[in-house]
């Protein structure tokens, strides 16, 4: 996941159907919310963190600590910008 175009495609495209989802009325408001969670917390880390682990900033045994909040703006530039 070095391409920075792929991971913006990856963590942009669930958000694009949920969003899609929830204005189609596909989704209850309880549904949208239960998955907006859960993008943020568990697939953003998970993203971010293999990310950051095939770019060898950090260690695989590291990603757990990609939830504490803030811990993706230490890694900002390495993430969103290189």
């Amino acid at each position: 996941m070095k391409k920075i175009l792929f991971f913006y495609l990856l963590i942009f495209a669930p958000l694009v159907i949920l969003f899609w989802m929830n204005k189609s009325d596909s989704i209850s408001s309880f549904y949208f919310v239960l998955f907006l969670f859960l993008y943020v917390f568990v697939y953003r880390t998970f993203t971010d963190g293999i990310r950051l682990i095939d770019k060898n900033i950090i260690h695989k045994k590291d990603l757990w600590k990609m939830i504490i909040p803030g811990s993706r703006f230490k890694y900002f530039k390495e993430l969103y910008l290189k």
